[in-house]
């Protein structure tokens, strides 16, 4: 009966529901959210769906275009020759600035015309349901139209190829044509007036600014500005955790460029260059907020009147904020005791890893697992990397350090905290407090590995049945590249020498499909694109709690790895052997980012 009258209520609703992709409770509220929605938005269910519930855009929509019999684009599938870009592109440009804002704000693509049907226009879009494709066909002055569904993530990819996003910045800097001619024999002080005016000229602006647009379109994950003596400021990109040079400022003073990305942001001095700075830059950039955190540290430079500092500038983009677990790569036992941990009422998870191998992301997501009207998330970082909802998170200042906020947050009523780092003795005290006394606690620190995160925490100072009984969990994790989906080639045999150091036995791995990694355009001929995570986790079990407990004058790593073994815990190596092993990554990449145990 529920069945009928659900089917009877909306179409979309009762197939996505029948396949099991939304259940009974969230059709439920989709629904009454329609009818709330229906004098304002006038959204369907599918897109209720997604802008409300986070649900897969391409998952959901895919649905709805075989609901209704449309076609779909599969750009893996079909190779788009670059003339049909161009002539797309044509038609968008000469389709006037209202309407082509129109197709980019409701992601729609004016394909092709039919071969067979001349006067009928194929046109492509992420919702193939949207009420402004009419409108697009009518200003197109197309006398039929077809409309086919093409996946959100297709679509990004062919419109960066038929309009790929201008960077003003860098435009401004070619169009003005600026020269930074320096006297390279000047052996004098260095000289504010001239530094001045250095500065004040516009081109080292537009490359200050050009460079975050850059930076964040490229999905890089730090710029950095290095000086160098000649009066030269190189530019690099970590990319896929690896820096590439972007750009070589020449004839200029490096003082001037380190000058213009303090000006650029807050809470940094220009005329301070003897100690560590940090500071803070916020821009739109293709219409989104995006933070970026500033790092500055003197260096030595070759003469005595350079003032070198080294500047990095962490990209800090919302959008790359993980809510599903599932895209977090934890598989196997690794994630059932991940969501074990993180559903008990009280109890501490640890995630432990050297600095930018993703633990805040992991953390963040997490959270959105556990977050809810009816508990107070509260997080203490320095600095906050991203802005969660539904939390409160604590701002830390001048007049409210680390220390003084934790100390402070039990008093705050949490039901869960977050805690970015356990520093020292106090944060790991407190933290573990909050674990023993009823709260769901997530923290970092930095080790190597998940056991040598217990032998911290006990050479801090922290007591062995505290450590047992307060933790649930401790997560190791690590970032290593992805193999680029287009050029990785199928590898028809192993190298002996790499498997012989590696222990793996040959016969056994030819039983998988191991690749290579090749190079092409879309990867920077690097042969990887991406990166994701591998995971040990070490689930606190009643042994090894024991195992800890009875521990003397320092804690026994190796009877907690064997435990751990036990237990059915993946070390960081195999966890990258099993991503190996379907695919995903090589060997070689496995091995240069694990330690051997």
């Amino acid at each position: 009966m529920i069945e009928t009258n659900l089917e009877m209520t909306d179409k979309i609703g009762y197939l996505l529901f029948k396949k099991g992709i939304i259940d009974a409770i969230t059709l439920e509220k989709a629904i009454t959210a329609k009818v709330h929605d229906r004098n304002k938005l006038r959204r369907n269910l599918a897109q209720i769906l997604v802008d409300e519930f986070s649900y897969d855009h391409d998952v959901v929509f895919r649905e709805v275009a075989i609901l209704y019999a449309f076609r779909e684009l599969d750009i893996d599938t079909y190779e788009i020759p670059a003339d049909r870009l161009d002539a797309i592109r044509k038609m968008m440009e000469e389709a006037g600035e209202e309407l082509k804002e129109i197709m980019l704000r409701h992601k729609i693509i004016p394909f092709m015309y039919d071969d067979r049907q001349r006067d009928k226009l194929i046109i492509a879009a992420i919702d193939p349901t949207d009420r402004n494709i009419p409108k697009v066909a009518f200003g197109l002055n197309a006398q039929r139209y077809e409309v086919i569904f093409i996946k959100k993530k297709d679509y990004e990819t062919l419109i960066e190829k038929i309009l790929p996003p201008e960077n003003v910045y860098l435009k401004a800097i070619i169009d003005e044509d600026q020269n930074f001619i320096q006297d390279e024999n000047k052996e004098k002080d260095l000289d504010e007036e001239e530094l001045d005016a250095e500065i004040n000229k516009s081109a080292l602006i537009n490359l200050v600014e050009g460079s975050l647009v850059e930076g964040v379109r490229k999905g890089a994950s730090d710029i950095h500005f290095i000086p160098c003596s000649g009066h030269r400021t190189e530019i690099y990109m970590r990319i896929d955790g690896t820096l590439r040079l972007w750009h070589v400022q020449e004839s200029t003073l490096p003082e001037a460029v380190t000058a213009v990305v303090k000006d650029r942001g807050k809470g940094m001095d220009r005329f301070e260059r003897e100690m560590a700075q940090d500071g803070f830059i916020q821009r739109e950039i293709d219409s989104y907020i995006i933070r970026f955190r500033v790092s500055v540290l003197p260096m030595v430079g070759t003469e005595l009147k350079n003032k070198f500092e080294s500047v990095v500038i962490r990209i800090l983009d919302d959008r790359k904020v993980i809510r599903d677990l599932d895209k977090l790569g934890l598989v196997g036992i690794a994630r059932q005791n991940f969501v074990k941990a993180i559903s008990q009422p009280q109890g501490m998870v640890i995630l432990t890893g050297p600095t930018g191998c993703g633990k805040s992301t992991t953390l963040v997501a997490a959270l959105f697992q556990v977050i809810n009207p009816e508990v107070n998330v509260l997080t203490v970082e320095d600095p906050v990397e991203y802005v969660i909802e539904g939390a409160r998170q604590l701002k830390i200042g001048y007049k409210m350090n680390f220390e003084q906020a934790i100390r402070s947050i039990l008093r705050h009523d949490p039901d869960i905290v977050l805690v970015g780092e356990m520093r020292d003795k106090i944060t790991a005290e407190t933290a573990i407090k909050l674990a023993n006394t009823g709260h769901l606690t997530f923290s970092t620190l930095h080790t190597n590995d998940a056991p040598s995160a217990v032998a911290r925490l006990y050479k801090m100072g922290i007591e062995p049945f505290l450590i047992a009984y307060a933790i649930n969990l401790i997560v190791a994790q690590r970032l290593i590249r992805k193999l680029c989906a287009k050029c990785k080639k199928k590898v028809t045999s192993l190298d002996d020498a790499i498997m012989e150091a590696a222990g793996l036995n040959i016969e056994e791995w030819k039983n998988y499909e191991n690749y290579r990694a090749v190079g092409c355009d879309d990867c920077n001929h690097t042969g990887y694109k991406g990166r994701m995570a591998i995971h040990e986790a070490l689930y606190f079990t009643k042994e090894l709690r024991q195992i800890i407990v009875r521990s003397g004058e320092e804690v026994d790593e190796e009877a907690i790895r064997i435990q751990a073994k036990k237990d059915g815990t993946l070390n960081l190596r195999e966890s990258g052997l099993e991503k190996a092993k379907v695919g995903l990554t090589t060997i070689e990449e496995v091995l240069s980012s694990t330690m051997e145990e």
